[in-house]
């Protein structure tokens, strides 16, 4: 997000209900999920957008997706008595495990027992989650309320461990542990990632942790604001040692994430997951993996994500960025009390007080500013824009192979669908090239006319980067219906069917390696922008 105070896309947006156009308020609309029973998807196959059969992938190496899958799957996952703030609430003390390691939870309770279910979440006939397993009632004990550090007001909830959780058995994919309060009067979810070995021969599901805990309020501040309101008293650090105040304990991943990752799962494909956090502590996680799938809000990168991704990128991995404001924020990663790398340190404008930067480590703060500029539009082809809007969806070419099935048609528009953060292909910025601009969407922020773009562009060492240039395209899969309501951002039926086809189109493309060889970008930024490289406004 930008600025505050300045134009829109220059900076930092820190508005009142920010979260609630985001989506992060009430989370009341995922406990129907509109397409439970499968909405129609147009698959593409061998030979359509792909180029053959997925590469054979050898026995046990990762999980079998359509088998995983085919098992019956368990709908009762849903929080239905949320019950008091204080009822049942807890934390893992690592963002991801190896299936087979065990990772201890430290929850918090009015109740005399709780107990944990573990439901891996993915497609599952439109069930959505499969319970891999239960505890029996355990111990409850009410831990003392958060404690806030005096110099970067980070938040943290100095608990102690209750319980210790063994994932032997556990297929790897992303996990909602529920806590449930045995006398009813409570529930929450606990995230947690069971990560693969390695991306090799897969797309990469990441989940971006950094970012759910960027705008986490549990404990008061968060990244953006904190105990008055304003951004003076907003957390330098954030901590993972604290439940989540939003989606019900589940962060923004209900909402910008479980989308994408049911109908990937239900598609069948080659999937490995991991976190932002995996992908920058391991540099070898994304050698030879088919693609890496960026989700809807995916805003905080540390500099070893960003280059580990790049080098990947670079020698032919693809990369699908299903939402905006991607990789615009620089942080980094300290250790706690609890583990290492259990601390998200972004100081913003107030960079120059940061003790990272001070002994000499690089600036936290945005990727695009001083005193270390580098636009994230040199790894993905598009740059934020701006906050808030809401805008139709314009498609402007409509027989790209990427929209095959969407029955689109040149200025066909979706209202909504363009929000609440948008990026654009602007070339006074690094932009790779060629870059082809698939729909263009005219969009006023803050006052200021400019665009939207969904986009494609092809590089040299063979990768295909798509974007979809907003932040409502994953929300956007669950829409059904005529629309117009509070669900979804008033996105419509038709809506969910366009995105959810080209989605499809870009997975299984993706799939079968790197895109841009098989299928390079026909640049056409002229066409929209005109001759000059320096265009940067409408």
């Amino acid at each position: 997000m930008a600025q505050r105070g300045s134009a829109c896309g220059a900076g930092d947006p820190e508005l009142p209900g920010r979260r609630w156009l985001l989506g992060l308020a009430p989370a009341a609309f995922v406990s129907s999920w509109p397409w439970l029973r499968g909405p129609s998807v147009s698959v593409a196959q061998p030979g359509d957008v792909g180029e053959g059969p997925f590469r054979k992938l050898p026995e046990g190496d990762g999980i079998d997706v359509r088998a995983e899958n085919a098992r019956p799957g368990d709908p009762d996952w849903r929080i239905t008595r949320a019950g008091p703030a204080r009822a049942v609430e807890g934390f893992a003390e690592r963002v991801s495990v190896r299936p087979g390691e065990s990772v201890a939870l430290r929850v918090s309770t009015t109740a005399a027992s709780y107990s944990v279910s573990a439901y891996r979440m993915g497609w599952y006939g439109g069930a959505r989650a499969r319970l891999v397993w239960r505890s029996g009632s355990l111990p409850g004990v009410l831990q003392p309320p958060a404690l806030l550090d005096a110099d970067t007001r980070t938040a943290r909830a100095d608990w102690r461990p209750t319980a210790e959780v063994d994932t032997t058995g556990w297929p790897e994919g992303c996990y909602l542990l529920r806590l449930d309060a045995e006398d009813g009067r409570g529930q929450r979810f606990v995230p947690l990632t069971v990560r693969s070995s390695s991306g090799a021969g897969r797309m990469v599901v990441t989940n971006s942790v950094a970012t759910w805990q960027a705008y986490n309020r549990w404990g008061g501040p968060d990244l953006y604001k904190g105990t008055t309101g304003k951004k003076a008293s907003r957390s330098l650090a954030v901590s993972f040692d604290r439940p989540y105040a939003g989606g019900h304990g589940a962060g923004q991943y209900l909402v910008y994430e479980a989308p994408l990752v049911a109908l990937a799962e239900r598609l069948g494909l080659p999937l490995a997951y991991a976190t932002g956090v995996d992908v920058a502590r391991d540099p070898r996680f994304l050698n030879r993996a088919l693609a890496m799938l960026s989700l809807g809000h995916d805003e905080y990168w540390s500099p070893e994500q960003r280059r580990h991704v790049a080098s990947a990128r670079d020698s032919g991995m693809n990369l699908a960025v299903l939402g905006a404001n991607c990789c615009y924020r620089r942080v980094r990663f300290e250790p706690s009390a609890v583990g290492a790398d259990r601390i998200v340190v972004c100081y913003k404008d107030d960079y120059a007080k940061d003790p990272g930067f001070v002994l000499g480590g690089p600036p936290t703060n945005d990727y695009r500013r001083r005193p270390a500029p580098d636009p994230e539009s040199s790894l993905l082809g598009v740059i934020y824009d701006g906050y808030p809007v809401d805008a139709p969806f314009v498609v402007s070419q409509p027989d790209h192979w990427l929209l095959k099935g969407a029955g689109a048609r040149l200025g066909d528009s979706f209202p909504h669908l363009v929000g609440v953060e948008y990026d654009r292909v602007n070339t006074a910025y690094p932009t790779p090239r060629p870059i082809e601009i698939l729909a263009h969407s005219p969009v006023v922020c803050k006052g200021r006319s400019s665009y939207a773009d969904m986009a494609y562009c092809s590089l040299p060492g063979g990768a295909g980067v798509f974007a979809t240039g907003t932040m409502r395209w994953v929300e956007a899969l669950e829409a059904t219906g005529p629309g117009g309501g509070k669900a979804n951002h008033g996105l419509d039926g038709r809506a969910g069917e366009f995105t959810r086809t080209v989605t499809a189109n870009v997975l299984n493309a993706f799939a079968h390696g790197p895109t841009g060889r098989t299928r390079p970008a026909r640049d056409n930024v002229a066409l929209h922008y005109g001759d000059d490289p320096a265009f940067t406004g409408a």
